[in-house]
């Protein structure tokens, strides 16, 4: 049986901290340890509670969840991070990811997607929103040839060109199982294969290099 994730909370609207936990504690069996909006709090949270992951707002009055993430990282922790925020632009999603976040979810996406995501990268994935697939690619370009795309594509059995194009949409393995009509565990052994065949270490990258090969063809 997979441990129970636990994850901490930051945000300056107590709305969206509550929504979020009632969110991952009733629906996603996901345990919240400890909620706050007030960025002083953070690292004493970190520190009692040691979650899985802390789930951190970009915006808020008194800082920017980057400067945030800085300072708890000057003390010492190490928690993972995903961002979670309303912002969809290309310098925020790029920004957070040079700071080394493992995710970057926007408050727009549907409940069980963000309850998956969260969940993902507490078990140690890189996830990223979607809508952002596009945006990451266009950050993230990695200089390789079209031809060296194609020979890399064409390495790939029809499958799992199947499973990369849902990849690239940002589904999960159990979304993808659950359209192909196969097992998750099926569908966990082609992603790796994916990421073996195209030198890749994660998803994220899978979905990025299917939008550049689409752009390139």
């Amino acid at each position: 049986m997979n441990k129970q994730v636990r994850v901490a909370l930051v945000d300056d609207h107590a709305l969206c901290r509550n929504g979020l936990t009632e969110l991952l504690e009733h629906r996603g069996g996901v345990k919240v340890v400890g909620t706050t909006g007030q960025p002083d709090q953070v690292v004493p949270l970190l520190r009692e509670h040691q979650p899985d992951l802390l789930v951190l707002d970009l915006r808020m009055p008194t800082t920017d969840g980057l400067s945030l993430l800085r300072r708890i990282r000057s003390e010492g922790c190490d928690t993972p991070v995903v961002i979670l925020t309303m912002s969809d632009a290309e310098d925020d999603i790029a920004a957070a990811l040079r700071a080394g976040v493992r995710g970057y979810l926007l408050k727009d996406m549907e409940p069980e997607d963000v309850i998956d995501s969260i969940v993902r990268a507490a078990r140690g994935e890189l996830v990223v929103a979607p809508a952002m697939t596009l945006k990451l690619a266009q950050i993230l370009q990695s200089g390789q040839k079209t031809s060296a795309k194609r020979d890399l594509f064409g390495s790939l059995t029809e499958r799992e060109r199947e499973i990369l194009e849902h990849l690239a949409r940002g589904e999960s393995n159990k979304a993808i199982a659950r359209a192909l009509d196969i097992s998750h565990d099926t569908v966990k052994l082609h992603v790796r294969h994916i990421l073996a065949k195209l030198n890749l270490s994660s998803r994220v990258e899978a979905a990025v290099f299917a939008v550049e090969y689409r752009s390139d063809s």
